[in-house]
Formats: C-alpha cells, structure tokens, sequence
C-alpha cells in the first residue's frame, strides 16, 4: 500500500470514532435596534474589520456662497401729526396784523394790507372778444351783476394781490357807487354813461374815482378786437399813482365779514350750483381734492390768462338784492331812442340768499345796514357764519328771473 491511502484509511477511521453525529451550532439574537441599559456596561467584543473601499464618485461643485439676509432695519416711529387747529374769525379784534380781513388768510407781507383796495370792472361779453380775462384769480372777492341785455360784468375787489395786469376794463354801472363804498376801494374803470357818471360825481366816492387817463391804464394794441376790449391796467402802477395823489390810503373797513376753517353745521351736501342770467349761463362744480369750486360759463372752463389756471374759488355767495331800471339813466341809445335803462341793484339792508362752501350748501341771510359797511352774513339764529378762508364770488340775480339757480 501506498503511504498516501494508508493516511487516508486512519483519518477516516478516526472520524468514525466521533460519534458520526454532526453538532448544530449556537444561534445568535441580534439586539434590538435601541438597546436598553442595564446597571453594568457589557464589554464589548473585538471584531475584525475589512476595510470598504469607497465607490468613486464624481466631484460636485462647491456650494455657492449666500449673501447674508439684509439686516432688518429697525423701524423709526415717527409721531402722529396733530391735526390742523381749527381757526374761528368771527370779530375784528380776532384778526392778526398779518391777516387779512377780506379772506381771513395769513400774508408773507401785511404791509399790502395799509394800501387801498382797487374795486376794477371787467368785461364779460362778448366772450369772443373778452376771454379769457386777466386777473380774476387774483382777486379777494368778484362781484358778477347782470348789466344791459342781460349780459354780465364783473367787480373785482383787488388788495391783497398784486397782479400783472387786469383786464379787459369796461364802463361801470351803478352797482359801482355801491362796493368801493363798502370796500373804502378806488374804482378802476373805462368811463360811464352820462347819468351814472354824474351820480359818480356827485356821491361820497368821488375822490375814489381812478380815470382812464390816469397812469397805469394802458392799450395793448390787439387790432383783432373792437378797440373798447383793449384797455387794461396795471395795478402796481396804479397804486403808485394813488400814492402820488394822496389818495392810497389804508381802508377803513366799518363791519367785519366772519371766517372759518372748519364747516359750520346746518349744511346739505351740494357739489354744484349754476346760474342761467339768459345770455350767460354760469356754472360752479366742487372739487374736493382742492376744496375750491371751478368755474364754467357758456359750456367752457373758465380761464385766467395770467396764471392759465381754471378760475375757482373757496366761497360761492348766491343772493338776489332787488334788481330796478332807473328810468332817468339810459345806457344804451339806438337812432335816438333809449333802448336800456340802466339797473340799480339795490345791494343795502338785508335779504335771503346762500353760502356754498366745502361741498355743502347753508341758507343764510345777508346783511348791508349802513351805506360803508360790507357784506356780511348770519345763519338761521343771527349769529355771524363764518365763509371758508380764502376768496370769494358773489353772484348777484336779478329778481325779475324765474327760478334761474340751480343747486344739487
């Protein structure tokens, strides 16, 4: 026998001296996946490690770098503005030197407040020729009447304005012994009818007459237009020739018309109000972003040529004083015979009329006891209503219309 199976001979006859029954091996319990502690640490056994070798992988970009979140700034508490002081301008010894008495507004300069109001008569017809004029946002306060043929014309009260120029000057009316009474103004103004102006000349406002050929008037030379739409004035220079003249003199205001910020109470909410004199049709519409009313007459917005803007105002005063031809002063004469007499707008004692300011409408009763006093106004218990700050138009109509104002 060989050595090689004489070995495998004793092998397999020692394996058959074992038993010939194979052992099972112990089986194992994994641990939970979260072992619970217990008062003794076990050890824990060694267990050898292969080393895993990392898959390849490609490279990623590095992340990109994020500005930081702006700092959030801290807010600044900013107070709250207290609201406007409401003003009340109810007697003469209520306004400031600096304030004037036809407005009831403060000025950069009072000194213009010691020179005397100019009461200048403008042309409002026809409007081909006369719009638009120069001047009437300047004015503190406008007096529109109906003249002759049922056109209107305008009185404006300048003082506390200097503009430019004013214009175009008409003729004045009887209306016109009237406001420079009321207002201690001098009268700027082309000439008269014969009647009228003797009332001029022999009234207590003689003196107060400024003439055409004075200095300060003057032509601008528009050969385009009849040549009566061409007479302008400078007030400036108008002043100074009062000046010159003694005669510019501070106003001697005898009665003080009221003002006030904010609405009285007793007001109907009206942003509009129109006024059909027959061949002018006047309209006035509130603006609430200015709390002013815009002017239209004849379906156009009504312009100043000095500033371009839509005339307006803070106060529209409606009244309608008794309107009476004057049968001994004729105004308009065609092949001898009279064909207008001239109206007196018998603008004294009291009567009923309105107020609109700040979008309402006030019913209120205007009042002219003496012949040097100027208008005022009383609500429905006699006590004196405040107009808005700022100026004013008064619209006066004659009584002889039927229903001519409207208001909504």
């Amino acid at each position: 026998m060989s050595k090689k199976l004489l070995i495998l001979i004793t092998c397999v006859w020692a394996l058959a001296g074992c038993g010939g029954q194979e052992e099972t091996p112990p089986t194992l319990i994994a641990p939970p996946a979260t072992a619970v502690a217990e008062n003794t640490t076990p050890t824990p056994e060694a267990t050898a490690t292969t080393a895993v070798q990392p898959a390849a992988t490609n490279t990623l970009p590095p992340p990109p770098t994020l500005a930081p979140p702006p700092a959030t700034p801290t807010p600044i508490q900013t107070p709250t503005p207290a609201p406007p002081e409401s003003i009340l301008l109810l007697k003469p010894e209520d306004f400031a030197p600096d304030r004037n008495p036809l407005t009831g507004e403060i000025l950069d300069d009072p000194s213009v407040l010691e020179r005397r109001p100019l009461a200048i008569k403008i042309s409002n017809a026809p409007a081909f020729y006369v719009r638009p004029q120069s001047g009437l946002n300047s004015a503190d306060w406008v007096f529109e009447h109906t003249a002759e043929g049922a056109v209107t014309r305008f009185t404006l009260l300048i003082y506390s304005q200097t503009p430019e120029t004013v214009g175009p000057i008409r003729s004045a009316r009887l209306i016109d012994l009237e406001l420079p009474a009321m207002y201690d103004a001098a009268l700027v103004f082309s000439g008269t009818s014969a009647g009228v102006g003797n009332r001029m000349l022999q009234s207590d406002i003689a003196n107060q007459l400024v003439r055409s050929n004075e200095p300060g008037y003057y032509r601008t030379g528009d050969t385009s237009k009849p040549f009566e739409h061409t007479l302008y004035a400078r007030p400036d220079q108008i002043w100074a020739g009062l000046e010159a003249g003694g005669r510019n003199n501070p106003p001697n205001f005898q009665t003080q018309v009221a003002f006030g910020s904010e609405p009285p109470a007793g007001g109907r909410p009206a942003s509009y109000a129109s006024i059909n004199y027959q061949s002018t049709f006047v309209e006035w519409t509130y603006d609430p972003d200015t709390n002013r009313y815009l002017r239209r007459a004849d379906n156009e917005d009504i312009i100043d040529a000095l500033d371009g803007e839509q005339v307006s105002t803070a106060n529209v005063v409606i009244i309608a004083p008794f309107h009476v031809e004057d049968p001994t002063i004729c105004e308009q004469i065609n092949n001898g015979v009279c064909t207008a007499l001239t109206v007196q707008i018998q603008l004294w004692g009291s009567g009923q009329g309105v107020v609109l300011r700040d979008g309402q409408v006030y019913d209120v009763t205007w009042h002219r006891d003496g012949r040097h006093d100027m208008l005022t106004f009383t609500d429905a218990n006699g006590a004196p209503f405040p107009l808005q700050i700022g100026n004013t138009w008064v619209q006066l109509v004659p009584t002889w219309l039927r229903n001519p104002v409207v208001i909504e």
